[in-house]
């Protein structure tokens, strides 16, 4: 069964290259894309039960992805939170953790990491 990933990323040339990745490499398909903080939480607030694993970049085209993060203290115990930037600073880090990221990943350096958590039992069962 796949991981039902919902990815918010406001890069086509990252969406292009992660979607087909996540379903290579970590059996996920995505079932939602956001680009922005408004689209992303309008559409997690209307599919509550449609995800397993969100992915949040922080820098979108509107809003911010920590907005998104606030959006997803709320969810169910089965479903999880990781960003994927390319910031990753102790600040970026702390900051995604305290407000429910299950991981924080940069997107140059710990892709590797990222898919070994998506491949993690806790990605698919109750945190």
């Amino acid at each position: 069964m796949a991981l039902k990933v919902f990815l918010v990323e406001d890069n086509q040339t990252i969406r292009d290259n992660l979607i087909p990745t996540l379903a290579d490499l970590a059996h996920a398909e995505v079932v939602g894309i956001a680009e922005g903080e408004h689209d992303a939480t309008t559409w997690l607030s209307s599919h509550p039960d449609g995800w397993e694993l969100a992915v949040v970049d922080l820098f979108l085209k509107e809003g911010s992805g920590l907005g998104v993060l606030r959006e997803l203290q709320g969810r169910s115990p089965h479903q999880h939170a990781v960003v994927l930037t390319n910031y990753p600073t102790p600040s970026i880090r702390h900051r995604s953790l305290a407000l429910g990221a299950d991981a924080v990943f940069d997107k140059s350096t710990e892709l590797d990491a990222f898919f070994a958590f998506c491949l993690q039992p806790q990605a698919h069962v109750t945190r």
